[in-house]
């Protein structure tokens, strides 16, 4: 979480992060590696911060980031699997979500990331465009919502509902959110495989 004053900016660097991926994110997947790297290191070393050490949770976000950034730059063969065993872990949510109550179990959760994960290195060009241009469309929606100040975006990640990062679980009054992240996410992968990660 960062501080009040810096959020806007933080959300539209999300929603030019998020729309970088989404529309060329296999040309760029390195950079799109590190820009979700960064985020996510931010969000692990500033949450370690109180919530009114400002400088604290500010020097924590930006240490965390080049970390994040920095392995998953470096590690582009495991930022696939890890890719791979992502999108294994949502389908197992997604698929939980509209046949039963709860979370899915462990078991199936594990099962589907492995099977991700092995795709993601045997299909590793297609893998790459669904995934970034579904992470970035994400991505946009989210940056969009704080950067609006969206009432309900803001209370739900007040209160740390999941919506924020289970796109398939939104939070109450927000049921539009999954339907224009999957409309841009199929957008984005017809841009990449149409026109940004075609072969040449």
């Amino acid at each position: 979480m960062l501080p009040h004053a810096y959020e806007v900016p933080a959300a539209i660097l999300l929603v030019i992060g998020g729309a970088l991926s989404c529309v060329a994110g296999y040309r760029l997947f390195k950079v799109v590696l590190g820009i979700y790297g960064f985020i996510l290191g931010a969000m692990l070393a500033s949450s370690t911060m109180g919530a009114t050490n400002t400088t604290g949770m500010i020097l924590a976000a930006l240490a965390g980031g080049l970390v994040g950034a920095l392995i998953l730059m470096f590690a582009y063969f495991i930022g696939i699997a890890l890719v791979g065993a992502g999108l294994g872990a949502l389908v197992a949510h997604v698929v939980w979500g509209y046949t039963a109550r709860g979370d899915p179990p462990a078991v199936a959760v594990i099962l589907l990331s492995i099977a991700g994960a092995m795709g993601a290195m045997l299909l590793q060009r297609y893998v790459i465009v669904v995934a970034t241009a579904f992470g970035g469309a994400w991505t946009v929606i989210v940056g969009s919502l704080a950067a609006v100040g969206d009432r309900d975006a803001a209370r739900a990640a007040s209160a740390g509902d999941v919506w924020i990062l289970y796109p398939m679980t939104p939070a109450a009054g927000q049921r539009w959110v999954p339907v224009v992240g999957i409309v841009l996410g199929v957008i984005g992968v017809g841009l990449q495989l149409g026109i940004t990660a075609r072969k040449k």
